[in-house]
């Protein structure tokens, strides 16, 4: 599965290198629908979208099917392909054998029950995240081909719960939901020379292989310029100094390494400050024919994939609708919040001192959720709303 993870994550960067704002986004999720038309694509169509998948595309379609059986089978992963035709279009055989089992479902004469359907298929194969069809059903339409991609994941360590009031940056002055948490293991922390400047990198590790990289470059980097050196970061192709080597002092882009006064000589310490936050992002893929492929597969002029059906068809519309939510517990929308009381004490004395290795991620930065195990981005954004104080 390696190249088909390769593929992906170069759509990944390719897709991140245009982020611009705030976004939530999966090129796992649109990967295996390209490489599905590409199968059964013929000229400039094929062409492109072989392309825009990174795969022959004589082996796009078992690249597919492989991808979407590794997605079922990574625990806190859930993903569906579901194809429904018009009752008149006839599927060429090839093409139809090669999609998984039990995919194929009919539209209804009355576009409007044909949307709830799908509308419902989305929400039912997202736990409710997403809750309709990123595109509409039109009157003519004659094939829809989806999938559908959830995952969620449970903190190892949970974040304990603060304010966080930036002094500085687009953030300044705000109450913001803050997220804090301390440990022993600086080995997830790491500042990479990217080509366009220096990007902190702090691994969030969940409890089922899947974790979720928090990525702040330098002020005046662009999101797509951060997202892709973390890219770079997670394919190895970029030298990072991890926690444990970084100098005293500023380290990086919201890292600072100090010595601090300590009862006990305690090891080398991580802590992290970031704040929660929800994105949603609605794409309209067609705008970006290019990236994906589609420019050709757009025109209605003719037909353009004889591989999938003798009636000609095009591309009408294509998009996506992602979200991303990231709490104390988890990445997902589920909070608990506990206020624990202690009793004090006499004031320690100060015998050693012990290393800290600050991160503050107070201002907008990327994420990308990960299988741990093969390094493939599920999906990947850029936090420029936090959430808010209650």
């Amino acid at each position: 599965m390696n190249e088909t993870v390769g593929a992906v994550n170069a759509l990944t960067a390719a897709w991140a290198r245009r982020t611009r704002q705030g976004t939530v986004f999966s090129a796992a999720g649109v990967w295996p629908l390209l490489a599905f038309l590409a199968d059964g694509a013929t000229g400039p169509a094929r062409d492109e979208l072989t392309r825009a998948v990174g795969l022959p595309a004589d082996q796009a379609a078992a690249g597919a099917r492989e991808l979407l059986g590794g997605l079922a089978s990574m625990h806190g992963v859930g993903a569906a392909l579901g194809l429904w035709t018009d009752r008149a279009l006839e599927l060429g055989e090839r093409w139809a054998a090669g999609l998984p089992a039990h995919a194929h479902g009919v539209l209804g004469a009355d576009p409007a029950d044909s949307q709830r359907a799908l509308d419902a298929w989305a929400a039912g194969r997202t736990e409710g995240l997403v809750g309709r069809l990123p595109v509409k059903l039109a009157e003519d339409a004659r094939m829809v081909l989806a999938t559908a991609l959830a995952l969620h994941t449970d903190w190892r360590q949970p974040f304990q719960e603060t304010v966080l009031r930036p002094a500085a940056g687009p953030w300044q002055g705000r109450d913001l939901a803050g997220l804090h948490r301390s440990s022993v293991r600086t080995d997830r922390i790491g500042v990479a020379e990217g080509p366009d400047g220096q990007v902190t990198t702090v691994k969030v590790p969940g409890g089922n292989a899947l974790d979720v990289h928090l990525l702040l470059g330098e002020e005046g980097m662009a999101p797509g310029q951060v997202l892709d050196t973390g890219i770079g970061v997670l394919e190895r192709a970029l030298p990072v100094t991890s926690g444990g080597g970084l100098p005293y002092g500023p380290a990086g882009p919201g890292v600072t390494v100090e010595r601090q006064p300590s009862a006990t000589p305690d090891p080398v310490r991580l802590d992290v400050t970031t704040v929660g936050f929800q994105v949603r992002a609605d794409h309209d893929l067609l705008q970006l024919h290019g990236l994906f492929g589609l420019s050709t597969a757009a025109d209605a002029r003719t037909g353009h994939f004889p591989g999938i059906s003798a009636a000609p068809l095009a591309i009408g519309a294509a998009g996506q609708s992602a979200v991303a939510e990231f709490g104390p517990l988890g990445f997902r929308a589920a909070a608990v919040t506990a206020v624990l009381a202690a009793p004090g004490g006499a004031p320690p004395r100060f015998r050693h001192e012990s290393t800290v290795v600050r991160a503050v991620l107070d201002r907008p930065f990327g994420f990308l959720a990960v299988h741990r195990d093969s390094r493939l981005v599920l999906a990947a954004g850029w936090v420029t709303e936090p959430t808010a104080t209650a």
